[in-house]
Formats: C-alpha cells, sequence, structure tokens
C-alpha cells in the first residue's frame, strides 16, 4: 500500500495544486488537511465558518497556517461564481436562486473546482453520495463522450494491485455504459501504475451460458474493443477464467487475457459492490475507493465511515487525477 501513495506523492509534488474540503468543521477533515499541508503534498481549501473552524483546529493541537478558508457567506468573489453558475445551469437557476444555493458548501467547493480555483473536491465525510456527486454532475459534468460517471475501487494487497468497477454508481448498467466504465477503468489504472488489461465479468465465459445477461457484458466487449482497439479487453469471463491461467486455457484459450486480467468490469452495481468486500473481508485486500471516474474535473466522495488516513489517501488520489487531466 506505502508503494501506491508514494508513487502518488511523487508525481504531484510541486504542482502546487488546491483540493477542496467542504466539510471544514469535521475533525477527520481538519486533521488530515494539516496533515496534507505540513506535507508539502497540495494545499487544502476548508469550507465553512472561518471562527468555529479556526477553533475547532485549535481545539485539536492542528495547524491551519498552510490552508485556506472560506465561507460562502462573506465570499468576496460570490458574483462571480454565481454568474458562472448561472451559465452552467443553462436557464434552470435565476441569479437569485444561484445566490442561495451557493450557500451550500457542496455547491460553493464544486464551483471553486469549475472556476479553476481549485484542481478537485472531496466530500462525503458528513453528506451522501448524493449530495457531494449531484452539484458535480449539473455543474462540472461529464468528459466529452462519456455519459455517466462511475465508480472504482483500487483493491491492494502486499504488491498486487486490481481495479474493480463499477462498486459504487450505476445499478444496471447497459451495454454501452459497461463499455464506458472498461474504458475509463483502465484510464484510472494506468493512473496507478497498473498497465490495464480488463476483463468484462459475467457468469458465462465465451457464450458457455446464454441470458439476455451474458448477452448484455458479450455486446459490451464488442463496443468496447471498437472504442478503444488498443486497449486489451476482453469477455465474457466468469472470474476464475479471468484470473487463474489454467482455467483460461480450458475455458478461453483463444483469449488475449489469459488468466492476467488486473481490470475487471462486473455486470450490475450488486455483483460490483459484493465483490469487492468479499476480497476486501475474505481476501484480506484494502480497498481503496470509490474514486469518481469519467467527470471533466476530479470529486470524489468519501464513506461516512471514513477516518483521517481514508480523506488524506482521497485527497492524494484526487490531485492525481487533476495532474492526468
Amino acid at each position: 500500500m506505502s508503494n501506491l501513495f508514494d508513487t502518488l506523492k511523487e508525481k504531484i509534488s510541486g504542482h502546487n495544486l488546491k483540493i477542496v474540503f467542504p466539510e471544514g468543521l469535521d475533525e477527520r477533515i481538519l486533521t488530515a488537511a494539516a496533515r496534507l499541508a505540513e506535507d508539502k503534498l497540495l494545499t487544502p481549501i476548508l469550507i465553512g465558518d472561518i471562527e468555529k473552524i479556526q477553533q475547532s483546529a485549535k481545539n485539536l493541537g492542528v495547524s491551519l497556517e498552510a490552508v485556506e478558508i472560506y465561507d460562502p457567506a462573506q465570499y468576496l468573489m460570490m458574483d462571480e461564481l454565481v454568474a458562472s453558475f448561472v451559465e452552467a445551469r443553462k436557464g434552470k437557476a435565476t441569479e437569485e436562486q444561484a445566490r442561495q444555493i451557493l450557500l451550500n458548501e457542496n455547491y460553493f467547493g464544486t464551483m471553486l473546482v469549475h472556476t479553476n480555483k481549485a484542481d478537485g473536491l472531496v466530500s462525503g465525510a458528513v453528506h451522501s453520495t448524493a449530495d457531494t456527486v449531484r452539484p458535480a454532475l449539473q455543474i462540472i459534468k461529464t468528459k466529452q463522450g462519456v455519459k455517466k460517471t462511475s465508480g472504482v475501487f483500487i483493491m491492494v494487497r502486499d504488491e498486487e494491485k486490481y481495479v474493480f468497477a463499477d462498486c459504487a454508481i450505476n445499478i444496471a448498467p447497459d451495454s454501452n455504459d459497461l463499455a464506458e466504465i472498461a474504458i475509463e477503468s483502465a484510464k484510472t489504472a494506468q493512473m496507478f501504475n497498473i498497465e490495464p488489461r480488463v476483463a468484462m465479468l459475467s457468469f458465462s465465459t465465451k457464450g458457455s451460458a446464454v441470458s439476455p445477461e451474458t448477452e448484455k457484458v458479450a455486446e459490451a466487449v464488442k463496443i468496447a474493443q471498437e472504442l478503444s482497439p488498443s486497449l486489451i479487453l476482453d469477455g465474457e469471463f466468469q472470474f476464475d477464467a479471468a484470473f487463474v491461467p489454467s482455467v483460461a486455457k480450458s475455458k478461453a484459450p483463444d483469449s488475449l487475457i489469459q488468466g492476467d486480467a488486473n481490470v475487471f468490469v462486473f455486470p450490475s452495481l450488486e455483483a460490483g459492490n459484493i465483490g469487492y468486500k468479499i476480497a476486501q473481508r475474505l481476501g484480506n485486500f484494502e480497498a481503496v475507493g470509490p474514486i469518481l471516474q469519467g467527470l471533466n474535473r476530479p470529486v470524489n466522495d468519501l464513506s461516512r465511515g471514513c477516518n483521517e488516513e481514508d480523506v488524506y489517501k482521497l485527497a492524494l488520489i484526487t490531485a492525481g487525477q487533476a495532474i492526468e487531466r
């Protein structure tokens, strides 16, 4: 695990990136932000009542000397944010409505990213996933050619690193969604120095079972291969055919993937969520994420059960995504 984040630290060091934390009063956020600033990895921006944040930091015994703090109610450049928000929403919000909406810390923080005053955002320690993702989808939006954002986990155990997708966002992806998720997950893998070999998972290997569910995955494979012909990607696979060389040799002897896949695309959120938790709890993998992909600018969602270390690591990942842009 240390290698994974040592690589990220080297990548982001010296880039003077700014990451927004809308939940500035949360103890976990405060202590992680102070650490990030002290380690000179990036400049954290905390959102909230400035006096309360400073008092809270004092009570915790942490320094906010190299941390920026903005209170939406007192922000001097609010007019600029309001105008930009009205433009981004294309007639769905008046100026008056925008002023009210931007008092919400997640919307305010997202606008800092949208207007290039920050490079990424980390939220979710207090807020729900919907509260974190909704402003991003409304303002930052998905990248050109990408219809939906998706969520991946980097699964790490000693020197082993794998990408599991989508384990966080899309409940019932169709073939086009799965193809898109596969391509975006391969890009995320490269960010972590994983040379992607993508397996599209099912309960069938290369037509061993035929149903609407397996045909959906087989079609996704074709779409992904057409969209990204240079990507090493195949399916549909049962997990063992994607991961165990002897099984691959028996079940899919002609495949590019011979039990050596490292990016696994699950056919549904149900399967992905169950799969990563089994690997985490039975296989003793550390699950890093969810990392949101497909957005124009990096926004990531913490679990409300997170700790300071989770906040620290997700901030590094968000900074890494900002550089990849």
